[in-house]
């Protein structure tokens, strides 16, 4: 794909739209899904074992799906959250218009797949559940973690998934590092050489904020 990568804003690729069978929520269902986007095969190996190792979401509120490409856990929030807000958020406008689409089709009318500077300020988040584009750089990363981890409500849980050698320890420490005294980050579960972190706003007087370098 040259320098067209799935983190592009406007992917140059060819689209190629395809359908594919996927299980989400404990549903069979058949969504579509592109080139130019993450995994559009298949439902990617760190997303499944995310997916497997979260509990439910809260059944209201706002729930966060960070990068969230074709939608694989934006749909599956929205599906076990019926009556809960889910925000899908990514800068790639391809992966924005199938998640739309998918959750059109599926009937799931509690999905705003938007651009990350159209999530209204005020809005905080019950969990956040995000298979982070590891391959965007540490900077770019980083920063993504510094903007949104924030924005949890208190006692309100994050879930990333980060392949053991795409550097998880190495996010893990950093994050337990960066983030301030509200916070606490645990590695939840390990599968198919992924790692599964938590990180936990606790309830507190205190704003939580990511202490900065």
């Amino acid at each position: 794909m040259g320098s067209d990568h799935y983190f592009s804003a406007s992917p140059s690729s060819s689209e190629n739209l395809r359908r594919i069978r996927v299980s989400l929520a404990g549903r069979d269902v058949e969504v579509t899904t592109a080139g130019g986007v993450f995994s559009p095969e298949h439902v990617d190996g760190g997303t499944a074992v995310l997916l497997s190792n979260t509990p439910p979401p809260p059944a209201g509120g706002h729930l966060l799906d960070l990068g969230c490409g074709w939608g694989p856990i934006a749909l599956s929030l929205a599906i076990d959250a019926p009556r809960a807000t889910i925000w899908a958020v990514d800068v790639n406008e391809r992966a924005l218009d199938l998640v739309r689409r998918n959750a059109e089709e599926l009937g799931l009318d509690n999905v705003n797949a938007v651009q990350p500077e159209d999530v209204p300020s005020d809005v905080t988040f019950r969990t956040i559940r995000s298979n982070p584009p590891i391959r965007v750089g540490k900077d770019v990363l980083h920063g993504m973690l510094e903007t949104w981890i924030p924005r949890l409500a208190e006692r309100s849980d994050a879930w990333l998934v980060v392949q053991r050698n795409l550097g998880s320890d190495s996010l893990q420490r950093w994050l337990a590092a960066s983030l301030d005294r509200g916070y606490s980050v645990t590695r939840a579960a390990t599968g198919r050489g992924f790692r599964v972190l938590k990180v936990r706003r606790h309830g507190s007087t205190e704003t939580g904020t990511i202490a900065l370098p």
